[in-house]
Formats: structure tokens, C-alpha cells, sequence
């Protein structure tokens, strides 16, 4: 595998992993995470013979973090910037919840560059209720909680920022993991994605859609609105595969998700759906 730093614009430069020869698959993490969470889809879709590239949004992992705009305008085009530089056009874009909606502004923006799109717990449209996006709540009751704990003491406020959205409380281990991811973004950082996952307002994308789309989403994510992301299966037709899990199918059900990401990035699939357990959906 290897790291490069690409710049996007002048000094502002993306780190991206790459593995494997064959059919490009762009993969973008979600909220103060980084290219680290898909350490095990790199590897899964590489040994496939896809061409796997794992950028980390800026501000994120490796790489720069500005002062000044994450917008979703600014993260779709540092992604198209990736599929650029590497010479992949026609990349399979996988985007989990903020990489969700990026995935879904860079095919609305960047039809050339995009062949199909997967969203993993993401409905890829509005992280909160919008005029058109009844669903979930809306950002003025959440965003400025969200960052005034980033203000006052981060460490907490991460640590139960990335354990809460599981189906079931994570291990030790996996917590740990997870924030020491977290904490490589800084608060500025953070502060402005959370804004960009709570704001951004693309309903309107999906009636100019043209590439085939996979949802993959847990049904007992506290973080997505289930109820939405199924309206935005039946507005688009998408493949829509429920897993009994929260926030991290790639993390909770790796082997099953592993399976869906496989075909959703080789083919259209047929529904799939996963008996949910006793786990409440909340929407």
C-alpha cells in the first residue's frame, strides 16, 4: 500500500492510500474519522482486483486541515480532485455518513468521474429535518450543543461522539481506537463538518441522478434516520440493504457488509435484508 499526499488546491493537500489493481473504488470516511476505518474493506476489495483509493477528507487523518471551508461543495471537489490525479475516472464512490453525502454531491457534480455510488449509513441528502427532508431532528436543536462541547473539553465529547452511534456499546479496544482517530481532527475542523453534515440540503440531487445506487444502512443506527434513507430507496430505486447494526455496519457485521459492498461495486444487486433483532429503530 501506498500514501500520497495530492494537492487541491495551494497549500491544501489530501492524503490518500492506494492498494490493488483493477476497477477504481473511491472510499470516504465519515465525522472526525479517517481512511483508517476502512483498514479492512481496503484489504477485502483490493484482494478482489478493484484499484481501492482511501482518501482522508481535509482536516481529517493525514490530511492539512484549514482554517475556512468543509463545505460540501469543497469535500465533493477535493474527492473529484482525487479520482483526477490517479487517472480514475469511473471509480465506484463509497461514501459512509459525511462521505455519504459527499459521494452523492460528487456524482451530481462530476458525472464522469462517478459509475455508481454506495452510502453506507448515510442517506446521502440531510444529516437533520430540512423543509424538504422531514426527517430526524432538526440541526438548531443539536449543533450548538454539539459544538460547545467541542469548546469546553473535547475528549469526552469525542470519546461518546464516535461510541454512541453503535447498535451495541463497542468494546474497549474499539472505543479507544476510535478516538485516537477522532482526536487527529482538530476543533475547527470538526466544528465545520459538523455544521456541513447538519446543513448541507441536497434533496434536490436525486431527481438529476444517473448512476446506481446502494444504500447500506443499519436498523438500529441512533445517528441516521432509517425512515429516511428507506424514502430515499423508494424516491431513487435504489438496492437497499438493512444490516442489524448501528452506525459501523463495516465495524458491527463486517462479514455480511463485506459481502454487500462487493456487489454493490460490481453490479446492481437484489435487495438484501437482515432479520433485525430486538433493537428499536429510531428515527
Amino acid at each position: 500500500m501506498s500514501s500520497t499526499l495530492v494537492e487541491v488546491e495551494p497549500g491544501v493537500r489530501i492524503n490518500v492510500l492506494e492498494l490493488g489493481v483493477g476497477d477504481p473504488v473511491l472510499l470516504i470516511h465519515g465525522w472526525s474519522l479517517s481512511s483508517a476505518v476502512w483498514d479492512r474493506q481496503i484489504r477485502v476489495l483490493a484482494e478482489a482486483g478493484h484499484r481501492v483509493l482511501a482518501m482522508d477528507l481535509r482536516g481529517h487523518g493525514g490530511s492539512d486541515a484549514p482554517l475556512g471551508d468543509y463545505g460540501i461543495d469543497r469535500l465533493a471537489e477535493d474527492g473529484a480532485s482525487i479520482l483526477d490525479a490517479f487517472g480514475a475516472a469511473g471509480a465506484a464512490v463509497v461514501g459512509w455518513s459525511l462521505g455519504g453525502m459527499t459521494a452523492l454531491r460528487m456524482a451530481y457534480r462530476y458525472p464522469a468521474l462517478v459509475d455508481r455510488l454506495v452510502l453506507v449509513a448515510s442517506n446521502g441528502v440531510a444529516g437533520a429535518r430540512q423543509p424538504d427532508y422531514p426527517f430526524g431532528v432538526p440541526a438548531d436543536a443539536v449543533e450548538g450543543g454539539m459544538h460547545a462541547a467541542e469548546h469546553v473539553n473535547r475528549l469526552p465529547y469525542r470519546r461518546q461522539a464516535v461510541g454512541d452511534p453503535f447498535g451495541a456499546p463497542p468494546d474497549q479496544q474499539t472505543l479507544d481506537w476510535l478516538q485516537r482517530i477522532s482526536l487527529q481532527t482538530p476543533s475547527w475542523a470538526a466544528n465545520a463538518c459538523m455544521t456541513t453534515l447538519l446543513r448541507t440540503a441536497q434533496v434536490h440531487v436525486l431527481d438529476d441522478l444517473d448512476v446506481p445506487v446502494t444504500q447500506i444502512i443499519g436498523t438500529a443506527d441512533p445517528a441516521l434516520s432509517v425512515r429516511g434513507a428507506r424514502w430515499v430507496h423508494e424516491r431513487i430505486h435504489s438496492t437497499l440493504v438493512e444490516l442489524d447494526c448501528g452506525h459501523y455496519p463495516m465495524l458491527e457485521k463486517a462479514d455480511v457488509f463485506d459481502e454487500a459492498l462487493l456487489r454493490a461495486v460490481r453490479e446492481p444487486v437484489a435487495r438484501l435484508v437482515e432479520p433485525p433483532s430486538s433493537h428499536s429503530v429510531q428515527t
